[in-house]
């Protein structure tokens, strides 16, 4: 028996729901998209794997890139290295988020009173955004051990992460600022029409609703941050990029940079694909 419920018919419980046509054709469609992107998939890395063994010097290039006896010496070391870069992280992600906050806010300044904020926001983002960061690390890296600081104000754990801070503070300054602007200005005509100060405005209208849009952006810049950190080694720190040059050159063998390269896709896949999910959330949110 079909009960009717709101004018609408609602199959009894137990009973099988019908589906339709297009539903039907989306499910096989899926399906052959599936069997479809597996096959090529297989096809191609079967023919990578056949290929590249047959090729005139893949024996040389294993010994020099693949050498396991290589691999299982220098990956402990490798693994110790890396926890350099992980403190370097840690404590120039947060500073980031912070000061590119603040240079985000002196942007969005309105008031005639604040331009000179405003001009040097633009000016930050500008010079820095426009300037590799390898060569801001080296300016700053080695331009201010230079001027003949004691120690330990002559680091270049110091001043190698201050270059990462006042470099990627450019570019997630600019996702805060999109995000701030995303927010329609209705939004913030509605806030002084209830007596908010713009202040107030920013803090519990504005910021709020654009942080949530920005939040898979900003983890990208976080992303490459982490890789970005090996550039450091450039300027003395021995982290894990340092590490495996020092194999390399003990050894004479790639290997070890290949022990770092899988050392830091563990950590760079696992949060891709966050930022893929968080993306496509979003969009069905919005959607």
């Amino acid at each position: 028996m079909t009960l009717l419920y709101k004018g609408t018919e609602v199959p009894p419980r137990g009973a099988s729901k019908t589906l339709s046509r297009r539903e039907l054709r989306e499910r096989r469609d899926k399906r052959r998209g599936i069997l479809v992107a597996a096959t090529s998939t297989t096809l191609v890395f079967g023919a990578l794997i056949i290929l590249i063994p047959m090729t005139p010097g893949w024996e040389s290039v294993k010994r020099s890139f693949f050498n396991w006896e290589i691999f299982a010496q220098t990956f402990p070391g490798l693994l110790e290295a890396f926890l350099l870069d992980v403190a370097i992280f840690a404590w120039c992600a947060p500073i980031i988020a912070v000061w590119a906050l603040v240079i985000a806010l002196c942007r969005d300044a309105r008031s005639p009173a604040l331009f000179p904020l405003k001009l040097f926001a633009m000016a930050y983002n500008d010079l820095f955004r426009g300037v590799p960061v390898i060569l801001i690390i080296y300016l700053i890296g080695f331009g201010i051990p230079g001027l003949g600081l004691p120690r330990p104000w002559n680091s270049p754990y110091i001043w190698g992460s201050v270059a990462l801070i006042v470099g990627y503070s450019a570019y997630v300054s600019e996702v805060y600022r999109a995000g701030i602007e995303s927010i329609h200005e209705s939004q913030r005509a509605a806030a002084k029409s209830l007596g908010l100060s713009h202040a107030d405005t920013m803090r519990f209208v504005v910021l709020p609703q654009a942080f949530r849009r920005i939040v898979p952006a900003a983890m990208n810049l976080f992303i490459a941050l982490q890789k970005d950190v090996a550039l450091l080694s450039f300027i003395g720190p021995i982290e894990v990029l340092r590490q495996a040059g020092v194999y390399k050159s003990l050894l004479a063998n790639f290997t070890p940079y290949v022990g770092a390269a899988l050392i830091f896709l563990t950590i760079t896949v696992p949060a891709t694909r966050l930022v893929d999910h968080m993306l496509s959330r979003q969009r069905r949110l919005e959607s």
